[in-house]
């Protein structure tokens, strides 16, 4: 009988993270994670349209099944890579690798991986990216962050999304980013409508200040 450690995949996947995050040295790459119904892919849409006139811009689409997700995304004019995990909760840095044989990062600025809808083992994953970004939509309940500590804690930056639908819900939006800031510090927070626009301005410029970032980094690296 052969027994597979766990620990072996998780530093089999970190050493094809690095490899990834190497060849990516000067391509900003974030890592959304959220629930199935979040608003992951209505916020990829707004955002690639308020950005991809400055920016070339790349997606990789992560599903379990079907490419309804990656179509929609198409429909903005970017290139697409879909990944479909059949069954499995999450992407892993292989997969990631796979994905950029197809998509030509050379020719890029941004590339934005859309993970599958779960709050659970995509956090626990490194693929490579500068950042996770954390989504959580007012629909879903206040509690998430306390019932999935790892992924806030995590990301660097958390946006919450369909905000215009608040006032017909509990959530505590304000219990919410005082929680996470505490938990952590560092995350920028960002309350957003796909639907109206509130919050998305605010969004895409730290989307552009961290590429900023990036290449002033790597160029002095």
């Amino acid at each position: 009988m052969k027994v597979i450690m766990a620990q072996k995949l998780l530093q089999a996947n970190q050493d094809i993270a690095e490899q990834n995050r190497k060849h990516l040295s000067q391509i900003l790459t974030v890592n959304l994670i959220g629930s199935p119904g979040a608003g992951k892919t209505t916020l990829l849409e707004r955002t690639i349209a308020s950005l991809k006139k400055d920016l070339a811009i790349g997606v990789i689409e992560g599903d379990i099944s079907t490419t309804l997700d990656a179509e929609r995304i198409a429909g903005q004019g970017v290139d697409v890579v879909q990944i479909n995990t059949e069954g499995a909760c999450h992407l892993d840095a292989s997969l990631i690798s796979k994905a950029l044989q197809e998509l030509d990062p050379s020719s890029l600025d941004l590339i934005f991986i859309e993970n599958v809808g779960n709050l659970v083992c995509p956090a626990e994953f490194d693929l490579g990216e500068d950042y996770k970004v954390a989504l959580l939509s007012v629909t879903e309940g206040s509690d998430k962050p306390a019932k999935y500590p790892l992924v806030f804690h995590e990301a660097r930056a958390m946006v919450i999304t369909k905000v215009d639908l608040l006032s017909y819900t509990d959530f505590d939006l304000k219990a919410v980013e005082e929680g996470v800031k505490a938990a952590n510090p560092a995350a920028q927070f960002f309350v957003t409508s796909a639907k109206t626009g509130e919050g998305l301005e605010a969004w895409c410029l730290w989307l552009k200040e961290a590429m900023q970032r990036k290449r002033g980094l790597s160029a002095i690296g």
